[in-house]
């Protein structure tokens, strides 16, 4: 819309290494303008804006005049300041708060130019900034409620080195203007860490950011609200998540901002078969995000290790299930290495021991008795009551933890996991065999684990799928924590 592209270049970005082609949309329409608003000075610089969209690997740009957009009929009825024939109805609730105060007409008009939009280009993604949280709730609303084929896919909101979100109106600002300007992120913030201690009172949260507001001058506050993020009606106390919104005057231009508070820490869960680089990966999300390594398969190791040790047989499930029953698994990172978890099962450190190959050849075997699964399951949910973890396995996502908030299936072809695991065996300096018998071993432990009776290894309806053959660990991992910060806000369910 102006000549400011910096909120629109993470945006592009995530949707080039997520899609195949990538079309952005360039539509300036006068129903979503007020008369006299800040339209004239965001003109359209179209050349500008290919040579941009060109540099970040963009396939197509859509531009569409308003005639083509709208039809000649109702470009006329725009001209005369008439409404359009045909509007989208949306929920008063929605569209009463927040900035339709200042735009009554506002989102009613945005969903009709998106579904317009929709129908003409019909895309498989929506990228949507958070920071037009208001406009992602309607477009997730609408969706949802017309049963639409898209995704909606909320993005980090892109700011400025000193907090700012990025906008086109920033570049009205002057240097005194923007210095004041940084004081909403940081009301936003203050308001964060006072949740984060504890607190959940919406006049508590809603003062701290106005004494905080108060220090800059000029500013001149339109309105602090807090939402629920879906439905966007206002909330007294978080219960399981809130949405801080801030509006703020700056001389002629109105800055918006606002700050997603979550009660429980997000759940990443990492499905996929075995050899496909999930324990690897997943320690390295967990780095990067902060989270708790969960490792669920250590934990179904150091049973088989167990078992092993007590020479008990395989089909003798009453007795493996009283040893479960009885034995205490601890998990701890490994401070030394950085490489993954320490694992003690009844007190004895057994890290190396469970990734031998006499170990791997029972683990299928041993998730499969309902009585292991059933008992560690429950211990693996009790690490999951407060959220904040990262957990790989089989039926994370479709048993274990079904509502995390980012659930991911991690995939490689047969010949490329029988490959990794021969380097893992020379790595560890462990007895090995040759790269067709680990194909057959692998071939068969994917039939055992996809079909045993219970919590067979399935995708997840929302899983997305990552084929990792041509693909690093580094790469895996980037992508995992950047679809992370999109579900950190797509994850709130209409």
């Amino acid at each position: 819309m102006g000549a400011s592209y910096t909120e629109y270049i993470s945006l592009i970005q995530l949707s080039r290494r997520d899609s195949e082609i990538v079309v952005v949309s360039i539509c300036v329409s006068l129903l979503l303008f007020e008369p006299n608003s800040d339209l004239g000075q965001n003109p359209r610089q179209l050349n500008e804006v290919c040579k941009f969209c060109k540099q970040l690997g963009v396939d197509a740009v859509f531009a569409p005049t308003r005639v083509e957009f709208y039809g000649q009929e109702q470009t006329l009825a725009l001209d005369k300041s008439q409404n359009l024939i045909t509007q989208v109805v949306l929920p008063i609730t929605m569209t009463s708060v927040l900035w339709a105060q200042l735009q009554p007409e506002y989102f009613q008009n945005l969903a009709t130019v998106f579904i317009k939009l929709l129908n003409i280009v019909q895309p498989a993604n929506v990228y949507v900034s958070q920071k037009n949280a208001q406009e992602l709730a309607i477009i997730r609303r609408l969706v949802a409620d017309l049963n639409l084929p898209v995704k909606i896919l909320a993005c980090p909101i892109a700011r400025e080195e000193y907090g700012l979100a990025c906008s086109s109106s920033n570049e009205h600002l002057t240097e005194s203007q923007q210095a004041q300007a940084q004081i909403i992120y940081k009301s936003l913030r203050r308001a964060q860490k006072l949740f984060q201690a504890g607190e959940q009172d919406r006049r508590v949260l809603i003062e701290a950011i106005k004494s905080e507001l108060t220090l800059a001058r000029e500013l001149e506050v339109e309105y602090i609200e807090l939402v629920n993020p879906s439905t966007l009606i206002p909330i007294v106390q978080i219960e399981e998540s809130g949405l801080l919104v801030v509006t703020v005057r700056l001389g002629s231009v109105v800055l918006t901002d606002n700050i997603l508070l979550l009660n429980r820490k997000p759940i990443v869960a990492i499905d996929g078969p075995a050899g496909a680089g999930k324990s690897t990966v997943t320690r390295q999300v967990a780095k990067a995000l902060g989270l708790m390594y969960l490792d669920t398969g250590a934990m179904y190791r150091a049973v088989a290790w167990r078992v092993q040790q007590a020479r008990i047989e395989l089909t003798d499930q009453p007795a493996i299930a009283e040893l479960v029953s009885q034995s205490q698994i601890y998990l701890a990172d490994d401070e030394i290495t950085h490489t993954g978890v320490r694992v003690w099962i009844d007190g004895e450190e057994v890290t190396k021991a469970i990734r031998s190959p006499e170990v791997t050849a029972k683990v299928s075997a041993i998730a499969a008795v309902p009585a292991v699964r059933q008992e560690l399951v429950k211990q693996q949910q009790k690490w999951g009551v407060k959220g904040g973890i990262v957990v790989e396995g089989r039926d994370i996502g479709t048993k274990v933890f079904p509502d995390a908030e980012l659930k991911i299936f991690l995939t490689a072809s047969v010949q490329e996991r029988a490959r990794r695991r021969l380097q893992d065996f020379k790595a560890q300096k462990l007895p090995s065999m040759s790269l067709e018998q680990l194909e057959q071993e692998i071939q068969q432990r994917d039939f055992t684990d996809s079909t045993r009776a219970v919590s067979p290894l399935q995708k997840a309806d929302d899983a997305i799928e990552i084929e990792t053959d041509e693909l690093n660990i580094a790469e895996v991992t980037e992508r995992i924590v950047s679809l992370y910060h999109q579900r950190l806000y797509t994850s709130i369910k209409v």
